[in-house]
């Protein structure tokens, strides 16, 4: 069964960099993220990582394991959440202590997702495709994004519904923040392959396919394992977004991780908005999902609410989920259960 930890306010959220950490240039927006944060209401726990950046990462790989190793097992301790993502998390999985983690929520996306989705396949503790701590640090949160506080707010056997959201962001603005960081201007239209309306069933699984294709052919990446173990054969729904990849190293990626047996009793995969779908030879992103479906014969939607292009929403590596899409507009009701 899926393990669904439990945020407990009057412990601390931890805050660990096991990819990038902040350079010295920009510690004081990770110190108003930290104030913000505080004035909510909660205590961190900040560690060493954190401070540091050089050489594409916040420190050795053994160092940043140990540091995560430490908070997993520190009772204090109720959800870590990194400040943002990275290039090298990999590095780690070879220090990181499956066996004696305790069940806190791990919250991120990008590099992180790697990590989560690696506990989750491994240990069967949900975990949270989300916002970044520096993405929180604004006056107020738009409400796609506050919805990362209600979800894992949640209790065991409670369910959660979001909507798509209603505008996105175009491009980033890092020196002109507005008052919930993003600059949410451009229309929302989740699409699909097939004629809508869309209903997809499944368990929550995925991330950043720019990392967590790596896990394929490791034993950080057992699916099958994973399904034995922790969901009784449930189907899955894949959810994957793209930050960096050209069309065609995104289509070689999907190939790799069919013939790798990662989408067998897949229902359906959603993929996030990318910043990086541009076409190669006439090859769209649009071919490569329209690909995909018609070799598994299954529901694809696109452009939806998470990744790199926000806002985004909070999904549960683990959750029993519904997801609808029709004319543009999606829901996702998440099931902790």
């Amino acid at each position: 069964m899926i393990r669904y930890p439990l945020l407990e306010k009057d412990k601390n959220m931890a805050i660990t960099a096991p990819s990038s950490g902040i350079p010295k240039e920009l510690h004081s927006m990770f110190i108003l993220a930290c104030n913000r944060m505080m004035v909510r209401g909660y205590s961190l726990k900040i560690g060493e990582t954190v401070w540091t950046q050089n050489k594409a990462k916040s420190a050795p790989a053994w160092v940043r394991g140990e540091e995560f190793n430490r908070l997993m097992m520190d009772e204090s301790v109720s959800i870590i959440l990194p400040p943002w993502g990275g290039e090298l998390l990999i590095e780690i999985l070879e220090y990181v202590d499956f066996a004696q983690m305790q069940e806190k929520w791990i919250v991120g996306y990008s590099d992180t997702s790697l990590l989560s989705l690696a506990v989750t396949l491994q240990t069967g503790i949900a975990t949270v495709h989300g916002p970044n701590l520096v993405d929180l640090r604004g006056e107020q949160w738009d409400d796609t994004t506050a919805m990362w506080e209600r979800v894992v707010s949640l209790k065991p056997d409670q369910s959660i519904v979001q909507y798509s959201s209603k505008l996105f962001q175009k491009e980033w603005q890092h020196h002109n923040p507005t008052s919930c960081v993003f600059h949410l201007t451009e229309q929302t239209y989740w699409k699909s392959v097939q004629p809508t309306p869309v209903k997809i069933k499944g368990r929550l699984l995925g991330g950043c396919i720019d990392v967590i294709r790596h896990l394929a052919g490791t034993p950080f990446g057992n699916i099958q394992t994973f399904k034995e173990r922790y969901i009784q054969h449930d189907q899955i729904i894949w959810y994957f977004e793209n930050c960096e990849l050209s069309v065609t190293d995104l289509r070689r990626s999907l190939v790799q991780l069919k013939l790798a047996g990662w989408f067998t009793d897949c229902s359906g995969i959603m993929f996030g908005r990318s910043p990086a779908n541009q076409s190669v030879g006439n090859y769209t992103a649009q071919d490569a999902y329209e690909d995909l479906a018609e070799e598994l014969q299954i529901p694809i939607v696109y452009d939806l609410d998470f990744g790199h292009v926000p806002p985004q929403m909070t999904l549960v590596n683990g959750a029993f989920a519904e997801v609808e899409v029709d004319n543009g507009v999606g829901v996702v009701v998440q099931y902790f259960v």
